[in-house]
């Protein structure tokens, strides 16, 4: 009787041990345990030990994730932007992990002047740094395959906002915004372009100048229109953020220049409008769509000077003869001695 006892006693301490162990093993696996919805950046290369620090601060066991990771056989670790819901149990962590299945971002730029200031920008946005991204923008056999130069680089990148992962490499990205250049070069728009007898770089090298010669985007066309007028003409363009451009090459981008100086029009440099005819090499920044639409639809009118106004500030006066464009000019820059710009 006395054995019985033991042995149902043993018996229910057994089931009891297995009851406690499986609850535990259950609770590992499937009880909660990311502490807050937040998002995480895996690097690239990132292994075992590298991704538990990352991980630590977001969970409420790290242990629990390890082990779990350990019995599914999670080594392959795959890189990338990843958004962990409030809650989530430690098998959907280690399934998402390992799934590689990244929320893609949301990528943005615009208004970039060089290069060098593209690079930065992008960056802070993916994984690539700016010196992997700069060396793969400037990638001469890339250029050349793709018909593009140093000089011209800068207009394959049309400002937009773009989705792609966090870890994509820098020259991952570069054939993305080929890419995209492409498709945005569509049939009807390389059409518009001839019509004007300019090519899809010339656009944007003129788009440029549209945009730094005006903020007001309903302007646009207009003076898109007059720089037309001029080359179409055979005059040259006498764009003052050409000159602007040129200053800031020679004497660095800190350079500030508020007011162009008749000195500064002699400037040596292929950028020098006032010099020479034609189009700029290159753009002298990154001109947004609006700019390069109103190239490519520009106002039809007579105009061929413009000078800023005085009475709407932003905006320009635009004249048909040199001696109306001379009489605006003369009272603009009365105004900018009155408000002490000398340079």
């Amino acid at each position: 009787m006395k054995r019985n006892k033991i042995i149902i006693l043993s018996s229910i301490a057994f089931v009891i041990g297995i009851i406690t162990t499986g609850s535990l093993v259950y609770s590992k696996i499937f009880a909660s345990n990311v502490k807050q919805k937040s998002t995480i950046y895996i690097p690239s290369g990132c292994n075992f030990e590298q991704l538990e620090k990352i991980l630590s601060p977001k969970l409420q066991s790290i242990s629990n994730f390890t082990w779990v990771a350990k019995l599914k056989k999670y080594r392959k670790i795959k890189g990338g932007q990843y958004t962990l819901s409030q809650g989530m149990n430690t098998n959907e962590l280690v399934n998402l992990l390992r799934s590689g299945k990244q929320i893609p971002v949301k990528l943005t730029f615009n208004n970039q002047h060089r290069l060098e200031d593209l690079a930065g920008r992008i960056s802070k946005q993916i994984e690539a740094d700016s010196i992997s991204l700069l060396n793969a923008f400037e990638e001469v056999s890339f250029l050349k395959e793709n018909g593009f130069t140093l000089t011209t680089a800068l207009g394959m990148y049309i400002p937009n906002s773009y989705q792609c992962y966090w870890n994509t490499s820098a020259e991952k990205f570069r054939a993305k915004m080929l890419r995209e250049y492409n498709r945005f070069w569509t049939v009807k728009r390389k059409e518009l372009a001839k019509k004007q007898q300019l090519t899809p770089q010339q656009v944007i090298s003129l788009a440029a100048i549209v945009q730094k010669e005006t903020a007001t985007v309903s302007e646009r066309p207009v003076v898109a229109g007059l720089y037309l007028n001029r080359y179409h003409s055979k005059w040259p363009l006498q764009a003052d953020p050409t000159v602007i451009f040129a200053l800031k090459e020679k004497y660095g981008q800190d350079f500030i220049v508020k007011r162009v100086l008749n000195k500064d029009l002699s400037i040596n440099s292929a950028y020098n409008t006032y010099k020479h005819l034609g189009i700029p090499p290159g753009p002298i920044a990154m001109p947004d769509i609006s700019s390069i639409n109103a190239v490519l639809n520009p106002s039809k009118h007579s105009y061929y000077y413009m000078c800023a106004s005085i009475h709407k500030i932003g905006t320009h006066a635009f004249a048909k003869t040199l001696k109306q464009h001379n009489k605006n000019a003369k009272k603009y820059q009365i105004w900018l001695s009155k408000q002490g710009v000398n340079r």
